[in-house]
């Protein structure tokens, strides 16, 4: 008995366009699933690398900061990348609103409102402020993320206190750094900072035993939180010497007036730089 099978002629064109569309429908879902959770982590990575970098070039132009002061270095230059937000200069002399700091010691002010200046970074995309202010690198999270009170710093100052228990005379001696410009800068992308060594300033106090050390921060831009932790651990424990923490809260805006005592008499030693960038 003879079977007769018949095909009709588009039975092998339906199988392919079923495959072909499997195929697209698959590869478009792939897409479409990096899209959502890729891309987003992709994009998050590379604000955080920005933001690394951006701390390292911070620190970097801090060293060029202690090389102008302490090192007498009379120019340096140095070329570095702004990546996802911009390098300022915030001059001392036109932001009235800056944090402050005053000294006094024994009734007598050596220091009064003292205006650092500084260099911020200012992040767009994960919204975070690095600044570099008074010789020391700090970080915060912006106003608009609803955690404006806290910040860190990421490089501490030269501020030190030395004991000499043998002929007991104690030494301290505050670096104040004021960063200047005469023009407004700003820069995104590839810049290269130039900055001089101006004015300096020496000041020499013998045989003091309380100093008054009042940091009044920015209400807008407030690193009291990140200077409130230095100081202590800078000054606490130390022989011969006691600190008394300020009554403000960090992180409200409030004045903070740390008291330090000396068991023995104190030399204070006050040194005030002035740093000039002229480019960004």
């Amino acid at each position: 008995m003879i079977t007769l099978h018949t095909t009709k002629l588009n039975d092998q064109g339906v199988s392919e366009a079923i495959g072909f569309m499997l195929i697209f429908a698959i590869v478009i879902a792939g897409i479409g699933l990096v899209t959502l959770y890729g891309y987003p982590l992709l994009l998050q990575q590379q604000v955080g690398a920005d933001e690394k970098i951006m701390e390292k070039n911070m620190i970097v132009l801090q060293n060029d900061i202690k090389s102008l002061a302490y090192k007498t270095v009379p120019f340096k230059e140095t070329s570095l990348k702004i990546g996802g937000g911009s390098l300022t200069v915030y001059n001392s002399s036109y932001s009235p609103s800056s944090s402050d700091i005053t000294i006094t010691a024994s009734g007598t002010t050596y220091v009064n409102t003292f205006k650092p200046g500084e260099l911020r970074y200012e992040s767009v995309s994960s919204q975070t402020d690095i600044s570099l202010q008074n010789g020391a690198v700090v970080m915060r999270p912006r106003i608009s993320q609803g955690s404006s009170k806290g910040s860190v710093m990421i490089s501490e100052p030269r501020w030190f206190y030395d004991a000499n228990q043998i002929t007991n005379t104690n030494t301290l001696v505050i670096n104040l750094i004021n960063i200047t410009s005469n023009n407004i800068l700003a820069k995104e992308g590839i810049g290269t900072v130039q900055m001089t060594l101006g004015e300096t300033n020496y000041t020499y106090v013998p045989n003091i035993n309380d100093i008054n050390i009042i940091y009044t921060p920015n209400s807008g831009m407030d690193y009291s939180v990140a200077w409130d932790n230095y100081i202590k651990k800078t000054f606490t424990n130390q022989p011969g010497l006691t600190l008394t923490p300020p009554s403000a809260t960090p992180g409200t805006g409030l004045p903070l007036t740390y008291k330090l005592t000396g068991s023995n008499p104190i030399t204070l030693v006050i040194k005030k730089y002035e740093v000039q960038i002229k480019n960004i």
